[in-house]
């Protein structure tokens, strides 16, 4: 046990009222369960995989919405092909009948209670979300995370001694909680007790309320089951049956767990190390995280890496990267020196042509005076009368008849 307690931290046993003096405070290696690697996407689907196994089948009857003998009146009638109820002299008569757009009909897909209701979980998985949630139940900001009251608690994981399995009272037990700094947990569950919003008030399960901590014994029989199964929102369960459901309710990390010292010592032989395989589980050893140390720029920098790494590669040849000289110019006078002339003309003519053409346009959208506008008139005159006088046909005799002239 020293040469373990060596590599493993220790963790303080509390004592509690009436139990023998001891020089020195008992301590116990950290067992390696809790040092394993926490998987919450693996505990959450095992979670809701084992809550359903404790599902009851429901189903509506199986002759709901069938209870009539009830038949089609068939085509020509002018009516829809639904089955219809028989008879006359009351309402009823003439309905519709069975279908689900029916009043009085069966539900569409009529529930059966050979659902598959239960699921099937990998023991290896089920193994490995029960490892992650007590190793989450030692970490005090994934507890502090839950929702517990742990600030006056010693320190977690939270053991006390053997003598608190010989509790029988009630009271006792209180009081055992009020010694480990665990009684505010408690109270606060107490507290929560409260009626369940919803229909649920009219199944059965009117009220609810928080989860308190959870007492994890070792001795089979023990009296403490008595004493604290009466204070609210306290669950206990013996180390050698630890429920998934009971260590993580509603699937969330990080339920305070007092461990009474025979259990805490059982933890090993159970889930075994990260070498040695479990003692009461053939074959199984504790799932071991890909990486003990997280912190992967600090691994990498390290004097241990770096001096059997490569050195960096200052000489690097790189490729040279081929540019399209029809959109890059530098490539294009690399290949033309005449492209810049080119384009240089190019941009000048461009520049004379816009330049005519806005002085054309400003010559004709320019404003003219009455002079020049009365010149363009005559002009205009004299050039209709110029037509007209050249297409006289009147001297031309051929045109005499059809012009109504007479000679």
């Amino acid at each position: 046990m020293a040469s373990t307690a060596v590599v493993r931290p220790l963790v303080t046993i509390q004592t509690l009222e009436g139990d023998m003096a001891t020089d020195s405070p008992q301590t116990l290696p950290l067992p390696d369960v809790m040092k394993a690697s926490i998987r919450p996407d693996i505990l959450n689907f095992v979670h809701s995989n084992i809550s359903k196994n404790s599902r009851q089948p429901y189903a509506v009857s199986k002759r709901a919405g069938h209870q009539t003998s009830a038949e089609s009146w068939g085509t020509g009638r002018a009516v829809s092909r639904i089955p219809r109820v028989p008879g006359g002299g009351t309402h009823r008569a003439g309905q519709g009948a069975f279908g689900n757009m029916c009043r009085g009909g069966r539900m569409f897909a009529p529930t059966k209670i050979w659902r598959r209701w239960h699921r099937k979980i990998n023991v290896n998985q089920k193994r490995y979300a029960v490892v992650s949630a007590i190793a989450a139940s030692a970490i005090p900001s994934l507890v502090l995370a839950r929702g517990h009251r742990i600030e006056s608690v010693p320190e977690l994981p939270l053991v006390v001694s053997d003598s608190a399995e010989g509790v029988e009272k009630t009271s006792a037990a209180i009081k055992v909680l009020k010694q480990v700094g665990a009684f505010p947990d408690a109270e606060k569950a107490k507290d929560s007790h409260s009626i369940r919003p919803g229909k649920g008030k009219m199944r059965n399960r009117r009220y609810i309320n928080r989860k308190g901590p959870l007492i994890v014994y070792g001795t089979e029989g023990a009296k403490l089951v008595k004493a604290f199964r009466n204070i609210p929102g306290i669950d206990i369960v013996n180390v050698e049956r630890l429920n998934l459901l009971k260590l993580a309710p509603g699937g969330h990390l990080g339920r305070f767990v007092i461990w009474t010292k025979s259990a805490f010592e059982k933890l090993d032989s159970i889930y075994g190390s990260f070498e040695k395989p479990s003692e009461k589980k053939k074959g199984y050893v504790l799932p071991r995280a890909k990486m003990v140390n997280a912190d992967l720029a600090r691994i990498i920098n390290s004097d241990e890496v770096q001096s059997v790494v490569r050195p960096i590669k200052k000489d690097v040849k790189r490729s040279i990267l081929k540019k399209n000289p029809l959109k890059n110019l530098n490539t294009m006078l690399r290949l033309n020196p005449y492209a810049k002339t080119a384009r240089r003309m190019a941009l000048l003519a461009e520049a004379q042509r816009v330049k005519s053409k806005k002085e054309k346009l400003d010559r004709k959208r320019k404003p003219i005076t009455k002079e020049e506008a009365a010149a363009i008139k005559s002009a205009g005159k004299a050039w209709y009368q110029t037509m007209i006088s050249d297409s006289d046909y009147t001297e031309f005799e051929n045109f005499s008849k059809w012009l109504g002239v007479s000679q």
